[in-house]
Formats: C-alpha cells, sequence, structure tokens
C-alpha cells in the first residue's frame, strides 16, 4: 500500500520524521527510587503508530557475545522502509553485559534483564531519545565520591 505523504522518502528521511514526532513517555515507576523512567516497551507502543504512518518496519534482534570472558547481549534495532525495494535500512547495536548474579533471579531472568536493558538502549540510540535525565544516567548506586560542580561538568 503506497502512502503519499512517504512513497518518495528515503529511510533517513523517514527516520528524521518518526524521530520529531515521537513522544515515549516514562511509564514506568522504580519502587525503591522513586523515579520515573521508560522501558523498551513504553517506546515500542510509542512507536509503532508513526512506523505505520511512515511505511516502516522495526526489527529488534539479540545475540550473545563474549567480550573478555564476559557475557553481553547484543541487541540491533533496525528500521527500513516498506515502500523501498532497496533493502536500505539503518540499524543501531546496544550491549549490557549479564550479571553473574543476581538475587532473587534465575539464569534465564538474568539473560531477560539484560537483554530488555540492551533493546531499550537500542531504541534510544535508532530514535534519538535522550535518557540523560533518568536515574540511570545519573545514579550514583550509592557511591561517597562527592558530585562534579557545574564547573567539573561542563569541562572548566
Amino acid at each position: 500500500m503506497s502512502n503519499t505523504k512517504t512513497d518518495t522518502m528515503n529511510i533517513h528521511q523517514k527516520l528524521q520524521g518518526i524521530q520529531s514526532s515521537l513522544k515515549a513517555p516514562k511509564g514506568q515507576t522504580n519502587k525503591f527510587g522513586g523515579y520515573r523512567y521508560r522501558s523498551a516497551e513504553d517506546i515500542l507502543t510509542s512507536v509503532k503508530p508513526l512506523l505505520a504512518e511512515w511505511a516502516c518496519t522495526l526489527v529488534i534482534t539479540d545475540e550473545m557475545v563474549e567480550v573478555g570472558g564476559r557475557v553481553y547481549v547484543k541487541s540491533t534495532a533496525v528500521i527500513a522502509s516498506t515502500e523501498d525495494s532497496s533493502d536500505s535500512s539503518i540499524h543501531v547495536n546496544a550491549y549490557a553485559r549479564e550479571a553473574e548474579t543476581k538475587k532473587g533471579m534465575d539464569d534465564a531472568q538474568i539473560t531477560g534483564s539484560a537483554s530488555s536493558y540492551a533493546r531499550k538502549y537500542a531504541l534510544n540510540g535508532l530514535f534519538a531519545i535522550d535518557d540523560t535525565k533518568d536515574p540511570d544516567a545519573t545514579n550514583d548506586h550509592g557511591s561517597k565520591l562527592p558530585k562534579p560542580t557545574t564547573k567539573q561538568k561542563q569541562g572548566f
């Protein structure tokens, strides 16, 4: 089915349209930290209507890779146009390391958790979602080190 809005656009133009339209709210709340965050599922829920509107498909795959004796989940998010027969696509990879152990989780849950994390960051990269204000990016995880001052953050 051809969409007059998109049928002459290349995949980069379509991705730009999706990126500028996407609103992916933080639909989850961390019970312990009390902060809001978005999951891969939140991003997918928001992006699926835009994919249809811009005549694109999204495929996310996982691969287990070993780096330096540690196991990582490598997630790849690929967007392609349904109207373009040239097989052009754009892909973004993200990695998350599997914890060796995690209290209360079996091996499958540990892998699933790493997969969810890697997928979220592959989607963030593909759709230009900025998570710099998320506690994931700013949480010092109990560090006793002093927080940088504004001048230190700016590189002065």
